[in-house]
């Protein structure tokens, strides 16, 4: 063989060897966690975008009435699901509660139909990859593409030959709050509001509008609008408001306000045909909406932003980067991932501009302003993930917390879209400012966050954050009398806030406030019962809740002692005092047996926040950590798989793929505002994290083992070469070490 043919030979192979290649975001599923609750939906989103094209399929003659199991009313997408009644444009990941799945847009073929049970249809060769979404609508034969960019859902639809439709459905939706108006501009616009609001059925009083333009690549022949579902045609301009009546508004060529209301375009093909529509979305204003579709797709095509989505995407999945293991490992880890990256969210437009929290003035930003605080979940490793490995981004996202308290006079709870929801209990974004700024992240206002803290930590009147705080500041805890529900719960919730409130204390040097916080942070031991080794209710009079089931309150029943769960699910929910319950409970050994017995008991649940950690606790004993290394890789491979059903339930905005993510590498940050991680093995042979070097002196930490099918258990960890004699490692010990070495056996 010749030379040249033998260089050809040899570009092939590398060639083919470089597509064989996997990047991270080719090992992402977006159907895990569309099923069993999870309530993920396989859409295509930016990193943080605003916008999420989803394919909606539960408002159908198959899958009704929604009110079966409100659970599914949460997410615009079940696996299990079939019939498609359009595709929403602002929706919500892993949430337990209905909110937003609005502004849905459907492709339809012949006669114009507007109710989404004559146009619904089932649909075929479902596609999904990051960034994109494909299927084939098979009642009207149209091929359905989708992407996305922060601001904008860009589709494109394969229409037959013949009569076709696009329709933007303003009626449906998840939302609790109803209130439209669209108005077509043109042959190729269309720009409307919808009413959003109410999550977890809440503050009903607190709706507010999210904003549209629609912008179409083909002239419709016709256009219209339709409300309940009657049609009104052309140019002539028409006002419907609430109560039915029609006025003259000039300019307008098709415009309908009210509930249930929608638009059309309307085209007759003479051959197959693609029409580009794009859907750019504000929470401020129409014309944002329009700026935001501008700038982020005018001049991109459908392909290109495509790429660039996957090319985003990519880079900070990149961010982390493992080798060896199970190849179903990879797609479980780097689908974890990229759900911790999408809430938080953007909430301002491209112009730094964003709606004020509860007055919806109009503030401008420099920073990204972040929305969706999931804090009651999120403060447990969410935050610490993006901590370690987005610190910029976590950073903007306490900006935003600080922001939202300039706004409101009061850090968040749970804020979705400049609204404060106060669902869960807790005071939990203290949590998280603290555990940010000891892990070093320093570059946001401290003084003013330690301000916001303390107030809601002493504040007796109206505080918002810390109802029954008197009870708390005056007994150490909240009785049966001071809630009808969660009581024990809520109590730990706040002693956890004020431990962090010591820990940061103690780094600024406030002496005073660290013994102090410090003190109140462990009254939850006025409520442990040495008669069960558990946590119990007390009544305001200081006696015990009689009679006491320890057992009563899973499965989300009502229990006057905890929150979404029982006593077997909290008592072991003082991870910043793991060592005092231990002397409580009567030492190492009868801590590991109860323990234990949570597990064994059947008590354990994997899906819902207070228990989370439970299985890195057995770390705090010595002797006992392979019982951590056992549970924690028998929880990773029973709970996440590569299926729609591979996430335990409902993610919590990503918290329960931050525990797999952190799982999977081998650490987690078991104490919040404590910056240690504990220690279990890794199911990669090696982790390479890519530091953010304005955050941290090192450019990477590398975490190794010698995985095998016979090497499973640690038998020595080092750091840099040196023997590292704990099963705990300090955050800024980790991040200036260039290597953790497991030994395995």
């Amino acid at each position: 063989m010749n030379l040249p043919c033998k260089i050809v030979l040899v570009m092939l192979f590398l060639t083919i060897g470089a597509k064989a290649q996997k990047k991270p975001v080719d090992y992402v599923n977006p159907f895990i966690g569309t099923s069993n609750f999870g309530t993920t939906n396989p859409g295509p989103i930016a990193v943080r975008g605003m916008v999420n094209v989803s394919p909606f399929n539960v408002a159908g003659p198959e899958n009704l009435p929604l009110e079966k199991d409100s659970r599914w009313l949460s997410t615009p997408y079940v696996h299990e699901n079939s019939f498609l009644t359009g595709f929403s444009h602002v929706n919500l990941s892993g949430v337990g509660c209905p909110e937003l799945g609005v502004i849905l847009a459907m492709p339809t073929t012949g006669a114009l139909k507007v109710n989404h049970l004559d146009y619904g249809t089932t649909y075929s060769e479902e596609v999904s990859k990051v960034g994109y979404y494909s299927n084939f609508l098979d009642k009207h034969k149209v091929k359905v593409e989708a992407t996305a960019t922060t601001r904008v859902g860009v589709s494109k639809y394969h229409f037959p030959k013949g009569e076709a439709n696009i329709l933007i459905n303003l009626g449906l939706g998840l939302t609790n709050e109803q209130g439209a108006s669209v108005k077509v501009v043109s042959p190729t616009e269309i720009e409307g509001v919808r009413t959003v609001g109410s999550f977890c059925y809440y503050k009903p009083e607190e709706a507010y509008p999210v904003y549209f333009v629609a912008r179409f690549s083909q002239a419709a022949k016709e256009f219209g609008v339709w409300k309940k579902p009657t049609t009104y045609k052309g140019a002539e301009a028409e006002w419907m408001g609430y109560n039915g009546k029609t006025r003259k508004m000039p300019g307008y060529k098709a415009v309908v306000v009210g509930d249930s209301i929608g638009s059309y375009m309307r085209y007759k093909f003479d051959e197959p045909t693609v029409v580009e529509m794009k859907i750019g979305v504000s929470y401020v204003s129409i014309e944002n909406a329009r700026e935001n579709l501008e700038k982020e797709t005018s001049t991109r095509t459908f392909d290109q932003i495509l790429a660039e989505a996957k090319a985003n995407w990519n880079s900070y999945l990149s961010k982390i980067e493992v080798e060896g293991g199970q190849e179903e490992d990879k797609v479980k880890f780097y689908t974890a991932l990229y759900h911790t990256l999408i809430h938080p969210s953007t909430l301002n437009d491209v112009n730094g501009e964003y709606p004020k929290m509860k007055t919806r003035d109009v503030l401008k930003t420099e920073d990204t302003r972040y929305t969706v605080f999931s804090l009651w979940d999120t403060y447990r490793n969410l935050h610490q993930l993006m901590s370690l490995v987005y610190p910029k981004q976590q950073s903007d996202m306490v900006k935003s917390m600080l922001q939202i308290y300039d706004e409101s006079g009061w850090l968040p709870k749970w804020e979705l879209n400049a609204t404060e929801t106060t669902t869960m209990v807790g005071d939990p974004a203290g949590i998280v400012i603290a555990d940010t700024y000891l892990k070093g992240i320093t570059d946001f206002d401290i003084e003013k966050a330690y301000s916001a803290m303390i107030k809601s930590a002493d504040q007796i009147e109206g505080n918002p954050l810390r109802p029954g705080i008197k009870d708390y500041l005056e007994k150490g805890y909240l009785t049966t009398k001071t809630t009808n529900s969660g009581s024990v719960s809520t109590t730990q919730e706040y002693n956890i806030s004020d431990y962090a409130i010591a820990q940061l204390a103690k780094s600024l040097g406030k002496k005073e406030d660290y013994k102090r916080f410090s003190k109140r942070a462990i009254s939850y031991r006025k409520l442990f019962d040495k008669e069960y080794n558990l946590l119990r209710p007390r009544n305001d009079d200081g006696s015990w809740l009689t009679p006491y089931n320890p057992e009563s309150g899973a499965n989300f029943e009502k229990n006057l002692g905890f929150i979404e769960g029982n006593a077997w699910q909290y008592s072991f929910m003082v991870v910043h005092d793991t060592k005092g319950l231990m002397r409580l409970m009567g030492g190492g050994k009868a801590f590991t047996d109860r323990l234990q017995d949570v597990f064994d008991k059947g008590q354990y649940d994997m899906a819902n926040e207070p228990d989370i950690a439970y299985p890195y606790l057995f770390n705090y004993v010595k002797g006992q950590e392979g019982r951590t290394q056992e549970k924690v890789s028998e929880l990773l491979d029973t709970y996440y798989k590569n299926a729609a059903d591979g996430l335990p339930g409902n993610d919590d905005t990503g918290t329960m793929s931050a525990w797999a993510v952190f799982s999977m590498m081998g650490i987690y940050p078991v104490s919040p505002a404590n910056p240690i991680y504990t220690i279990t093995t890794p199911k990669f042979s090696k982790i390479t994290i890519h530091l953010d070097t304005d955050y941290y002196q090192q450019e990477k930490l590398t975490i190794q083992a010698n995985l095998s099918e016979m090497n499973k258990r640690i038998q020595s960890i080092s750091v840099q070469g040196k023997s590292h004699n704990s099963y705990f490692i300090p955050h800024d010990k980790l991040v200036n070490a260039k290597l953790l070495e497991f030994k395995l056996k």
